[in-house]
């Protein structure tokens, strides 16, 4: 099952859903800040893009520039820092089977479906 952690306030966000929408492949849409991943499910995912958890922060976020920029922190201190503020998440992140995108842009999405 293919799955969406998904953002409707984010264009690109909106962009890939609508890929997947016509793709008429089966899928689920997780809203990521109302349906937030435990750390165990956000180190899974950082495993399946292969990168590291600083890779999937959104680092112009102001909550990130406040509290978290230009600290000394550990992979498990950023994914943490996800879960406490889910709007740090990079978005779209598409799932399918073992293998994974951040949807930017959305024609990544393309590559897993």
């Amino acid at each position: 099952m293919i799955t969406i952690y998904h953002n409707n306030r984010c264009s690109k966000s909106r962009n890939g859903l609508q890929l997947l929408e016509e793709s008429g492949k089966d899928f689920k849409i997780v809203k990521y800040l109302e349906d937030i991943p435990n750390e165990k499910e956000l180190k899974d995912i950082i495993d399946l893009l292969k990168i590291k958890p600083i890779d999937l922060v959104r680092q112009n976020e102001s909550i990130w520039k406040s509290n978290f920029k230009g600290k000394d922190l550990s992979d498990a201190d950023i994914i943490s820092a996800m879960v406490e503020h889910p709007k740090l998440i990079e978005r779209p992140i598409v799932v399918n089977g073992k293998k994974a995108v951040i949807g930017r842009p959305s024609e990544k999405i393309l590559e897993i479906i």
